[in-house]
């Protein structure tokens, strides 16, 4: 988490990570959400490892509530976080909205 903060203390810097807007950076000054249905979490993930579907899904419920209900920094939004549905988007245009919600957020 030392490392992180100093990271992101030396200039402009983005960071990945479930607890990122909430523990490491709660003041920082734009704080994105990136989520999609399960459904389609599970078809990315199946897709990027050599897994099924209905064990990838498995996989990622049971680590959203392991991280949801954890003592140390448990997975929670932001109340200042912009919030992004990647359900039915492409890398390109969840990267393209979200520079534009970065665009607006920084004035």
């Amino acid at each position: 988490m030392a490392l992180q903060r100093e990271v992101a203390a030396e200039g402009p810097a983005v960071l990945a990570g479930r607890d990122i807007g909430t523990v490491v950076l709660p003041a920082a000054a734009v704080k994105l959400y990136l989520d999609a249905s399960p459904e389609a979490r599970t078809r990315r993930r199946s897709a990027q490892a050599a897994q099924g579907e209905s064990e990838a899904h498995r996989d990622i419920s049971g680590r959203d509530q392991t991280d949801m209900t954890r003592k140390a920094s448990p997975l929670s939004i932001a109340a200042d976080a912009i919030v992004i549905d990647t359900t039915g988007m492409t890398t390109d245009e969840v990267v393209a909205l979200a520079l534009e919600k970065i665009r607006c957020a920084a004035g």
